[in-house]
């Protein structure tokens, strides 16, 4: 491991006792810095109300560490934004954020447009599939930035069970992301969690940086922040354990693809190759073909948009 990243783990990774409660809330109120969390949903009425639920509670009512809840409604099919709002977020349907360029499916997509609807000087966003969701998660990442000037972008780091499997989860981080990052971005290999969907930011950064519109989101991020900040604004920090549902195989090649392409952009903003994953399926005549687009397309930085100009100038 290179010494740099050595050096970074000493100083830049945490764990969640690290900094209590009541310290992140006197950082808090002596900076009075505002703090939005966003949870990107598609069909997550099982979960989504929970988490919005445990947030308010602990952090809303018994202490005032998050400033807004906001869920931004991939397009579900279900009950996903009833439950939410029932629980107290704020919900947007991800087509009503910025009508005049159109949507695009993806979680980077809903991320990216989430700026334009939160008013948080610090981001944290949080998948809506978490099971036995904590609020650690949340304290957790925004904790330093509140803390530490010098810190820019916060990922959670955590178990992630699969099944009964302790430490078995996170499949696409082991089989692809890593080895993408350890050989290209070797600053970057003392993530535990790079894939991870719970991290917080600085929107002073978050609005600089292009957004992957598809799975590619979180290593992209990474990898943009660390050009745009260096390393020694990137940390992370142990919050435990991380439950939620599994993809299949077919998906988490889906997902594969995506980071892929993401991080081919990025090593060479070359010749577009073949943006296209087949898989096999087997059906009535054997094993089928099926061909999905891997997500290619990214958004530009807020700050080239003109209605998030404006509204931060109003």
């Amino acid at each position: 491991m290179l010494n740099e990243v050595e050096r970074w783990l000493s100083t830049r990774s945490w764990s969640v006792t690290d900094r209590p409660l009541h310290k992140i809330m006197a950082a808090k109120r002596a900076t009075g810095q505002t703090v939005s969390v966003v949870l990107p949903a598609l069909n997550e009425e099982a979960t989504v109300g929970e988490i919005v639920a445990i947030i308010r509670h602990d952090l809303m009512q018994q202490v005032p560490l998050v400033d807004e809840i906001v869920v931004v409604d991939s397009g579900s099919t279900d009950r996903t934004s009833q439950v939410a709002a029932a629980a107290g977020a704020k919900v947007v349907h991800r087509d009503e954020i910025l009508p005049r360029i159109p949507t695009v499916p993806g979680k980077g997509e809903v991320l990216w447009r989430s700026l334009l609807v939160t008013t948080g000087d610090i981001v944290c966003f949080v998948d809506a599939d978490l099971k036995e969701f904590s609020s650690d998660f949340v304290s957790g990442i925004v904790g330093p930035l509140l803390t530490d000037p010098g810190v820019d972008l916060v990922k959670a780091m955590y178990d992630r069970p699969l099944g009964s499997a302790a430490g078995q989860g996170g499949r696409v981080t082991e089989l692809m992301a890593r080895p993408l990052l350890n050989m290209h971005w070797p600053q970057l290999a003392g993530f535990v969690q790079p894939l991870g969907g719970e991290y917080a930011a600085r929107r002073s950064l978050l609005e600089q940086l292009p957004f992957p519109v598809g799975y590619g989101v979180e290593l992209g991020m990474l990898v943009d922040a660390l050009h745009l900040v260096g390393l020694d604004a990137l940390a992370q920090v142990d919050v435990g354990v991380r439950k939620h549902r599994h993809q299949d195989g077919q998906a988490l090649g889906r997902m594969s693809a995506a980071i892929y392409r993401t991080a081919q952009l990025r090593l060479a903003r070359g010749h577009l190759i073949r943006p296209v994953l087949t898989q096999f399926e087997r059906g009535e005549q054997g094993f089928e073909p099926r061909t999905h687009s891997v997500d290619m397309e990214e958004r530009p930085p807020m700050v080239e948009i003109a209605e998030y100009m404006k509204r931060r100038a109003a």
